[in-house]
């Protein structure tokens, strides 16, 4: 059956659920879902050759200025439907999902700043080894309602101490985040469970674990859909690292793992050290050893480096350890079949694809290199010296661009072209930033990053 044959039946199947119109939604390097509302008539027409988009989006900041993308002539790119994603939306019976990758317009090759086509890639190579990525993300996320007389005018939904881990109307008295939760698993984002996190006014949404493609798509639709199911709501769900200065931040916590050939994880060896096996050795230390370089995917904004502070929970150093919460790579006190480490320096301001991508290049490139890693932090990290504590990650975005662009290995197995959109885009942001609060004004400051960021990301 041909690509336009499926997209045909696909299409009636969707039509006689009830569906008019095609959200086709892809990501770019921010993570922000972009794409285009089709006619349900009109989808499988469009399937083979893609929908155009202009290019320069990719490299567009969040402030809609085109960064990269002029040199060329603001050429396109097509989005081309992947229909396994296509799915009817819960809160909108008339409108199904589909995510896309990006392509040349041509058809010739993926557009080279594509992060799901990246991913795609890495996948594939894992595969050429016998091993899938299996991957778990965890997203937090603040709802805050818009608030002219509020500070930056953001008043949070639920501004009480003391609400971690309760549910019911005390955390959300107008059900909004439980309609969250059945919505989202509906959409079949496998969402099974949800509650108020640590933070006034922050809530967690849990999914569970799956191939790392299918896994960066779910984490992609859930934050599309939270926010756009806060819209409805009349209130604005915000993933950047840190929106309130007198709160916690919020994180994107990853689990990775790796199964063989057979379905088994290929972290685990009840005969090796601690449980785990030298391939969960090898991949940790890849991570650490390109950790300064890919915090700068991990924590792409200004304001996620508000959020990487001592007591925080949220690492300073490249480090590991068992089932400690200090460490940038805890490997939690689970083995067999859930052995698998955890990488917590993320902000949900990252792009899941690119940020699932680099963790898991980082990690091969330990695989392929045989790497050991050092020996793993007990205790509390922050308290530690340099010495003990491994190396200190970037402190600001600026110097996690320059440890990006630093690391040839990291940035070839990426892409030069991506690396360089991606470099050329977050340096225009730390520019802006400068010219914007001077002197470091504090106001000045956190009404950039709110403006910046929390309506978008």
């Amino acid at each position: 059956m041909s690509l336009h044959q499926e997209a045909e039946a696909a299409a009636r199947t969707m039509s006689g659920l009830g569906v008019r119109a095609v959200r086709l939604l892809f990501t770019d390097l921010h993570g922000v879902a972009r794409g285009k509302d089709i006619p349900i008539g009109h989808f499988a027409g469009m399937c083979e050759e893609g929908v155009s988009f202009c290019a320069a989006v990719m490299g567009t900041d969040l402030r809609h200025t085109p960064v990269v993308g002029g040199e060329e002539g603001y050429i396109d790119l097509a989005i081309r439907p992947e229909l396994d994603t296509l799915r009817s939306v819960p809160w909108q019976p008339e409108v199904a999902w589909c995510l896309g990758e990006a392509w040349t317009l041509d058809g010739a090759d993926h557009f080279p700043s594509c992060p799901r086509a990246l991913l795609h890639r890495v996948v594939d190579a894992y595969a050429e080894r016998g091993l899938e990525p299996i991957v778990a993300p965890e997203l937090e996320f603040f709802l805050a309602e818009r608030d002219a007389d509020a500070p930056n005018g953001l008043r949070r939904y639920v501004d009480e101490l003391s609400r971690v881990y309760t549910v019911g109307a005390v955390s959300d008295p107008r059900e909004i985040v439980l309609r969250m939760l059945l919505w989202c698993d509906e959409l079949g984002l496998q969402a099974f469970a949800a509650n108020h996190e640590f933070m006034n006014s922050q809530y967690e949404i849990n999914v569970k674990h799956s191939g790392a493609l299918d896994a960066a798509d779910r984490a992609f639709m859930l934050k599309a859909a939270v926010k756009e199911i806060a819209v409805r709501e009349g209130m604005l769900a915000t993933f950047m690292g840190r929106p309130f200065a007198d709160q916690g931040g919020s994180g994107f916590h990853v689990h990775l793992s790796l199964n063989d050939a057979d379905g088994r994880n290929a972290f685990a060896d009840e005969g090796g050290p601690d449980g785990l096996s030298p391939l969960a050795a090898n991949f940790i230390a890849g991570v650490i050893d390109h950790a300064q370089g890919l915090q700068a995917i991990l924590g792409p904004t200004i304001n996620s480096y508000k959020r990487i502070l001592p007591d925080s929970l949220a690492p300073t150093h490249a480090n590991w350890g068992h089932d400690n919460r200090t460490a940038f790579c805890r490997v939690p006190n689970e083995r067999g079949s859930r052995a698998r480490v955890e990488v917590r320096t993320a902000d949900g301001a990252a792009c899941a694809h690119l940020m699932i991508a680099a963790l898991l290049l980082a990690g091969l490139d330990g695989i392929e290199r045989g790497l050991a890693p050092p020996d793993p932090v007990v205790g509390d990290a922050y308290r530690m010296d340099d010495a003990h504590a491994g190396s200190s990650l970037p402190s600001d975005l600026g110097s996690a661009l320059d440890a990006l662009e630093a690391d040839a290995v990291l940035t070839e197995r990426i892409g030069t072209s991506l690396v360089s959109t991606f470099l050329a885009m977050k340096r225009f942001e730390v520019e802006r930033f400068t010219e914007a609060v001077g002197e470091l004004d504090v106001e000045a400051v956190s009404q950039w990053e709110i403006e910046e960021y929390a309506a978008h990301l």
